[in-house]
């Protein structure tokens, strides 16, 4: 066992420069282009964009192929992946007892959970689309760490020598085939045409 020292909590720190994207700008560019929007306060439409993402993610959780995002900017979807190479330390289990404390993962038998944002399906061809990423909220993160244990057999698993886009493809394209291949043949009559 390894001794474990605590960070530092009193080391200098880089703080990144935060940009908003709900600025005043936003929401008076929001409201010249819908008059709707002219009757709420800002508040209000920051609670409507916030209620939009918390349906967004709790979806993207409970469907095994994700969420197809509005105006054609790409998909989330949640894989499965391998345990990482390196040690997964525990920090505040390792704080608590002084000691290097890992997270096995035994409930998911070693699997991680990870959230992937994809826009290289065909229909997503827009300008500089290689430029753009995702990266996910704390409560998306935390609800994701707390509902994979009970369903991480559900989700697609994402092998590390295979690019995303073949296998997430291959895995949506078998998934719609099977729902087609689900027909109904009792009133079939091969003979009227």
């Amino acid at each position: 066992m390894n001794e474990f020292k605590g960070p530092d909590v009193k080391a200098p720190r880089f703080r990144q420069k935060v940009v908003r994207v709900t600025d005043k700008d936003f929401f008076d560019r929001l409201r010249k282009k819908h008059a709707k929007c002219k009757e709420l306060n800002n508040a209000s439409i920051l609670s409507i964009i916030k209620k939009f993402n918390e349906s967004l993610y709790e979806t993207v959780i409970d469907n095994r192929d994700g969420v197809e995002l509005p105006e054609g900017l790409g998909t989330i979807f949640i894989a499965t992946c391998k345990n990482a190479k390196s040690k997964n330390i525990d920090f505040g289990k390792s704080k608590k007892y002084g000691v290097a404390v890992t997270n096995n993962n035994w409930e998911t038998d070693g699997k991680l959970a990870k959230i992937f944002y994809t826009s290289y399906a065909s229909k997503y061809k827009f300008t500089f689309r290689e430029c753009w990423g995702f990266v996910a909220c704390r409560n998306f993160k935390r609800s994701v760490a707390k509902n994979y244990p009970e369903n991480w057999t559900m989700y697609v698993e994402v092998s590390p020598d295979r690019k995303l886009r073949s296998i997430y493809t291959t895995n949506v394209l078998k998934h719609i085939r099977k729902k087609k291949l689900d027909v109904d043949l009792t009133n079939y009559n091969e003979f009227d045409l």
